[in-house]
């Protein structure tokens, strides 16, 4: 049963009736940390990245991981270290970008709703670019700038009104989304940014959305955003880069998203075929990343039969993989070790007070309470969307690397969620 789960999910395998990952067995991890409990291949991470890298050999270009799809320090450590650079949308990212050894010129800063202190930390450190995403923004960024003293580089995230085909939370390129400026009013805002004290256009960013599957509609945002490069270079304004942003999915459920190293030599060849070969270019993967080089491994707590459905409760909760409860998400759910017996239609759910908390719907189990299971691709938008609902402390995390294995968060205690409240006198 567990094999047919795992295409997509390189490093693990299973190994003599148990899943293990980079040979090790999971079983082993969960003994030793406790559940809930993330497991990372620093392995399958550096594969991914090693696709990307592939589809930008020979090029003038830079890989910024999306840090929002998994920030724990650990993880930036793997890709730093990996020449990566970073893509954040909150001053919480910058500080941890820079603890995790980021060259503050590598990140881009990104998001729709910087502050003025953002702003003013950002400028301070001096990063590397600033990705605009209103006009309003363009004109508090420029006073920020002046009263530092400093220039800002930035760039416009531009909305080219490609529908991306993917869940409508995680589609950010569309005239109905909050991100970017219209493609309509994108030049007349790059004329109102060049103009503007204190900033210095740097290049162009467009990123449609997340877990996108099918090539087309990266194909038709680089002609978009191709036109509008000859457009706002025609009024005298150079674009030195352009951004492709991110948004490549990965398998969770039989998913079959292009190779990242095929998908950018389709897109070179347009690029090639319009002139601009020669450009520095970026992208923000995040999800394609750590997407698939992450599990949750859970512990089952009681098996509930009922007349409508049966329950396999478990000690992961919608606070630790909140992706099923906000998105209808699908995460493949399979035992850690093989088990004998005929298997049985379950709901696997969390202890968490709502009946939204659910990890997967209709599952073919073969468990008994105490079995450990693993909730595959687990390895982006969990542990970083992750709350402490219900009073729950957040999981920890380990890293294995071989035969390795590094603890990166520890479980959060009560003590540690109460540290920074204060009781009445």
């Amino acid at each position: 049963m567990i094999p047919s789960l795992l295409p997509g999910r390189p490093h693990f395998d299973l190994v003599g009736g148990e899943l293990c990952v980079e040979g090790l067995p999971l079983a082993t991890l969960a003994r030793e940390y406790g559940t809930p409990l993330f497991v990372y291949s620093k392995a399958a991470m550096l594969e991914a990245l090693a696709a990307y890298q592939r589809g930008f050999a020979g090029r003038k270009a830079r890989i910024c991981y999306a840090m929002k799809a998994n920030s724990s320090l650990g993880v930036l450590q793997v890709f730093a270290r990996a020449g990566c650079g970073f893509d954040i949308v909150s001053e919480g990212e910058l500080e941890r970008a820079l603890a995790a050894g980021a060259a503050p010129g590598d990140i881009i800063f990104s998001g729709v709703g910087k502050t003025r202190a953002e702003m003013q930390r950002a400028l301070r450190v001096g990063i590397g670019c600033f990705n605009v995403e209103s006009e309003a923004e363009l004109e508090v960024l420029s006073a920020v700038a002046t009263a530092e003293g400093k220039t800002a580089p930035v760039s416009l995230r531009v909305n080219p009104n490609v529908d991306p085909k993917t869940h409508p939370y995680i589609s950010t390129g569309l005239k109905g989304n909050k991100f970017g400026v219209a493609h309509e009013r994108a030049l007349q805002t790059y004329r109102r940014a060049a103009a503007l004290p204190g900033l210095r256009v740097v290049g162009i960013d467009c990123h449609i959305g997340s877990q996108i599957t099918a090539e087309e509609p990266y194909l038709d945002a680089m002609d978009r955003v191709l036109d509008l490069v000859e457009a706002v270079e025609a009024a005298g304004i150079p674009l030195p880069h352009i951004d492709f942003g991110g948004g490549l999915g990965i398998n969770y459920n039989g998913d079959e998203p292009p190779k990242a190293d095929a998908l950018w030599g389709e897109l070179f060849a347009k690029i090639d075929a319009r002139g601009f070969g020669d450009r520095q270019f970026m992208i923000e993967p995040g999800r394609s990343l750590v997407g698939n080089a992450g599990v949750c491994l859970t512990e089952v707590l009681y098996l509930k039969p009922g007349e409508q459905k049966n329950f396999c409760i478990v000690d992961a909760a919608m606070n630790d993989l909140p992706r099923p409860a906000m998105y209808q998400a699908f995460h493949a759910i399979v035992p850690v070790r093989e088990g004998s017996g005929e298997a049985i239609r379950y709901d696997v759910v969390g202890p968490v007070c709502e009946s939204g908390d659910w990890i997967g719907h209709d599952r073919m189990l073969c468990v008994q309470s105490g079995d450990l299971l693993a909730v595959m691709s687990a390895g982006a938008y969990c542990m970083s969307m992750a709350s402490n609902y219900n009073s729950r402390g957040r999981a920890a995390e380990v890293l294995v690397d071989g035969g390795q294995v590094r603890l990166i968060r520890e479980r959060e205690s009560a003590a540690d969620q109460m540290r920074g409240e204060r009781l009445l006198p």
